[in-house]
């Protein structure tokens, strides 16, 4: 076989699930672009992109399949000498299926339908379509080009068919959302596959914020002796050509621009966050966000991610003390807003608690002060948040952790009113290696709010560890019961106390009700709460005593 160059154009990109219109001219526009910088012999999308991942119950809408229909007869007039690969649903007689298509001279060339379907931890694609049965592969210069989706490569079945049919190369287009270390799994994973069937992998794949989820890119190309001949930035949208040459001998050469260094896991982590609250805040349209700064850790971080995302125009915080509010958690929420430079408002609550008791009186008579009156401090300002969000159109963010969230360490409709939790799936201790982590870039969170205890401040002398183990074995149970399903007897296995162990799972069951009320987040661990994790609320079930 001659030696030949075949060019891949690789585009990276942040569809708007809904979108079909905007992510036709999208993708109209990259494959404009490419042509006129590389004149690429193929272009390469990601899944799903034309209707963006994952669309849900969207793609019961037969109108939605309609449009998907006209976005592809109109990509088909763009190019006709460019092979396009393209992500869509596809509704074959009665059956729905993952398609990836080829389009080349104005006409559908081939389409492949997505074969092993995730039907676990955030992915439900069995609720939606069929599996397809088999290979599909085109030919670029005589060179047989198969195209493989997303959780294919997490399998061995469809590259395998690929590799029996003679396949020269691989295209895998990819929704992968991030968690920690997701990179690491996958280039193990990809390696091995290149190297196991000796063909080189082209891995493209979504970047970009929907809902919870947040899809890192990281796009990579592998060798066929399982090497990275190019990997393109995380978290960030790009496009390129990628260039194979290949030889009468079947050696090839693959060149790239894009060998980017991976960052560390807690830039990673930092990013995605930003990246996640960046698109829930843009895609959905909102003005600006409100935060209630407390002073402490958790809103410190918060806010300086919603700075980092958005800027620092359209953050605006408000401090809302109390009689247990200490002076230095006022002087450090100041010191935090002039440092990133934003606005920020004090409204005091202790006339509007005064009113709240009095109309109370009566109900509470003859009854003690207990959580009541500290949770009644957090409602006023969740009603004042969300009163001023109303009139202003900004979306609060809430400031809870991962950890807090786990054991109901929070005030239904107080500190959980919001509409986006930015720290929903980050333990305490990821928290402190975060804001540590930001301050390494430019010193923004004063390090005395990183160093003090961690406090609500809603009783006198109040501390966390009053009600909660150290955060550090805290975060340990949290992640070996909720990411790892562990039994209380494999918990204590790992030398944690039993009694400790006990406690915390026991708080754990019994706050789904409330982690079924609270606002969506970003989602960066091997489990979160929400999609991840489906805990009925009304169940009797509990660990059995050793």
């Amino acid at each position: 076989m001659p030696l030949n160059s075949i060019k891949i154009g690789v585009v990276q990109e942040n569809p708007i699930v809904g979108d079909i219109s905007g992510n036709t001219l999208l993708a109209e526009k990259k494959i404009k672009s490419l042509l006129r910088e590389s004149n690429p012999d193929v272009i390469v999308f990601t899944e799903m992109f034309l209707t963006g991942y994952p669309p849900e119950d969207l793609l019961y809408r037969e109108d939605l399949l309609t449009d998907v229909e006209k976005s592809l007869s109109s990509l088909s007039k763009i190019s006709p000498e460019t092979y396009i690969v393209m992500g869509y649903p596809k509704k074959n007689k009665s059956n729905l299926y993952n398609c990836a298509g080829v389009i080349y001279k104005g006409l559908m060339l081939c389409e492949y339908f997505k074969q092993e379907l995730p039907n676990y931890k955030v992915f439900d694609e069995k609720r939606y379509f069929f599996p397809g049965r088999g290979p599909s592969l085109f030919k670029v210069k005589d060179r047989k080009i198969a195209l493989t989706i997303c959780e294919d490569l997490w399998h061995t079945k469809a590259i395998r068919q690929a590799s029996r049919r003679g396949a020269e190369l691989v295209l895998n287009l990819n929704a992968s959302p991030y968690h920690r270390n997701k990179f690491v799994e996958r280039k193990e994973l990809i390696s091995g596959h290149a190297k196991k069937f000796s063909i080189p992998i082209v891995y493209v794949n979504q970047v970009g914020g929907q809902d919870e989820l947040v899809f890192d890119g990281a796009s990579m190309i592998i060798s066929p002796e399982g090497e990275c001949s190019g990997l393109f930035p995380s978290f960030e949208t790009h496009s390129e050509v990628i260039d194979f040459k290949f030889s009468d001998k079947s050696n090839l050469t693959i060149t790239s621009k894009s060998k980017q260094e991976k960052a560390s896991e807690i830039e990673d982590l930092y990013n995605a966050l930003v990246l996640g609250t960046r698109d829930y805040i843009k895609k959905n349209g909102f003005k600006g966000v409100i935060i209630g700064s407390s002073g402490g850790i958790d809103s410190a971080l918060t806010t300086t991610i919603a700075v980092d995302a958005i800027g620092c125009e359209k953050v605006n915080t408000f401090m809302m003390p109390y009689k247990f509010t200490s002076d230095i958690s006022i002087e450090d929420s100041k010191i935090l807003a002039s440092n990133l430079k934003i606005s920020h408002k004090i409204i005091k609550i202790e006339d509007i608690f005064d009113s709240f008791e009095l109309s109370l009186n009566e109900e509470f008579y003859g009854r003690k002060k207990d959580k009541t009156e500290e949770n009644l401090q957090s409602r006023i300002r969740g009603v004042l948040l969300m009163a001023i969000s109303n009139k202003k159109g900004s979306l609060v963010l809430t400031t809870g952790n991962k950890s807090e969230t786990a054991v109901g360490y929070s005030t239904l409709y107080g500190d959980t009113a919001g509409g986006f939790a930015v720290l929903k799936d980050v333990p305490k201790t990821w928290v402190y290696q975060l804001a540590k982590h930001r301050n390494s870039l430019s010193k923004v969170i004063p390090e005395r709010i990183i160093e003090r205890e961690p406090s609500a401040e809603l009783g006198p002398n109040q501390k966390d560890t009053d009600t909660l183990p150290d955060y550090a074995i805290l975060d340990e149970i949290i992640e070996l019961y909720v990411e790892k399903d562990a039994s209380l007897k494999e918990i204590i296995s790992q030398g944690i106390d039993k009694k400790t162990a006990t406690f915390v799972l026991k708080l754990i069951d019994k706050n789904e009700y409330k982690r079924r009320q609270a606002p969506p987040g970003v989602r960066i661990t091997d489990r979160g709460f929400g999609k991840d994790r489906r805990y009925p609320i009304t169940n009797r079930y509990s660990q059995q005593e050793i």
